[in-house]
């Protein structure tokens, strides 16, 4: 699933994977990705583009409030993970409404544990397409991360 969230990054636009999912899925097809594994990271992505925009009362920040890690959590998430989660928001570079969104899309990712790498490309796709500003260096940091040294 994340080679194919990798090549979705690299080869296609936000409104590409919104409004066409069957042109997306013959283009990861043609492109020699399995079809368990096109329907599975389609599924997933699914959930990022149905997530909405904005929340109808915002949630707390992380000055004002502690965000306490649900046993799920904390079984799919290592100490590094939920850290760099944490500097995220506290650097401002994550709403606490995009933390929970980083959350809930870690929690539906396939295997047990997820690994640093792979947070962060949770976390690339998540500011993607909700069409999140993000410096270039970050973007360039957390997919180059994740472009490296993922598993298949």
């Amino acid at each position: 699933m994340y080679d194919i969230l990798v090549y979705l990054f690299e080869n296609c636009q936000q409104a590409e994977l919104a409004d066409d999912r069957e042109r997306v899925a013959r283009k990861l097809s043609a492109a020699g990705f399995e079809d368990a594994d096109i329907s599975e990271a389609l599924h997933w992505l699914a959930g990022v583009l149905r997530a909405p925009r904005a929340t109808r009362a915002a949630l707390p920040d992380a000055r004002s409030s502690f965000r306490a890690f649900a046993p799920r959590e904390l079984a799919k998430l290592d100490a590094e993970c939920r850290g760099f989660l944490i500097t995220l928001e506290q650097s401002g570079i994550l709403s606490a409404e995009t933390r929970e969104l980083v959350l809930e899309r870690s929690l539906a990712a396939s295997g047990h544990s997820l690994s640093l790498d792979q947070v962060k490309l949770i976390v690339l796709m998540v500011l993607w397409n909700q069409q999140t500003p993000t410096s270039q260096l970050l973007a360039e940091d957390l997919f180059s991360a994740a472009h490296s040294r993922l598993p298949n």
